[in-house]
């Protein structure tokens, strides 16, 4: 099994670890997509009401963390392809939020390492 590391979609640098995706539903601003070398899967982010409740209200973010954690609970196919790859060697995800410890792909990166240690 390989790291799953966390990076800020907006101060990577061009040398990510293994394979890298992009888990936010909405395309960063002032980020090409052909300057980005990483898949995009969207369907793996929070659901837009979940995104909207949350807001970044750190205050929220048990909860948040919980209802996250129930979605991708109900929908394991947005998250097998990363854990696939994960399990065969690194992955980087990225993400945009400008707080570093509380964003989903903290969420993801945690709910991925469970099932990969299930596995």
């Amino acid at each position: 099994m390989g790291q799953i590391h966390l990076a800020r979609v907006y101060d990577h640098d061009a040398e990510l670890p293994g394979q890298a995706f992009f888990v936010e539903r909405l395309w960063p601003r002032g980020v090409r997509r052909e300057d980005l070398a990483a898949v995009w899967v969207k369907d793996v982010a929070p659901s837009p009401d979940l995104r909207r409740w949350y807001a970044h209200d750190v205050s929220k973010w048990e909860e948040f963390r919980r209802r996250y954690e129930a979605e991708l609970e109900a929908h394991p196919e947005s998250w097998e392809a990363i854990a696939d790859e994960a399990a065969a060697g690194d992955v980087t995800l990225l993400y945009a939020a400008r707080d570093r410890e509380h964003h989903s792909a903290a969420v993801l990166r945690d709910h991925l390492r469970t099932q990969l240690r299930g596995r």
